[in-house]
């Protein structure tokens, strides 16, 4: 393996291309309806620049179109929760398997249309595989607990 190949891709970077894309090349992005398909779309290789077009750089291009980057922002689960995303439906994106995990994650992502730090949520859908996606159902109940709790009181 060179060395080039052991980092994680810039995912600030990522964003900035994809926000500096013209709404017609963002729509191609967001029409596609499985990742393996951006392979297909000149958009996708406009945003990945000098990047290859990784299964990890696909699932990551999938979701994009329909998250918001700010700064230390919520996490991906805390801003399904915060979205009021129904626990079945996001059990249905845990219990899944690639593609239809992303599928269903991606459709989640437009009803909740989070604002989120992206770094964090590129680096989940960069590693995405079971440990990620227990992370995700464990931060969604997490702040639902923590909500819960602190209007009890």
């Amino acid at each position: 393996m060179s060395e080039g190949e052991n980092k994680t891709p810039d995912f600030l970077a990522l964003y900035q291309r994809y926000q500096a894309l013209k709404p017609g090349p963002q729509a191609e992005l967001k029409r596609v309806m499985n990742p393996a398909d951006l392979i297909e779309v000149p958009a996708f290789y406009r945003v990945l620049h000098t990047e290859r077009a990784y299964p990890s750089m696909q699932r990551i291009l999938f979701c994009l179109p329909h998250i918001t980057n700010i700064d230390g922002g919520d996490s991906l689960g805390r801003a399904l929760a915060k979205a009021d995303i129904n626990e079945k439906r996001l059990f249905m994106v845990i219990r899944s398997q690639e593609p239809n995990d992303l599928i269903q994650l991606r459709r989640l992502l437009k009803q909740a249309n989070p604002t989120l730090d992206w770094q964090t949520a590129a680096k989940t859908l960069y590693y995405w595989n079971d440990q990620a996606k227990r992370r995700l159902l464990e931060d969604f109940f997490y702040y639902q607990n923590t909500q819960s709790k602190a209007t009890a009181r």
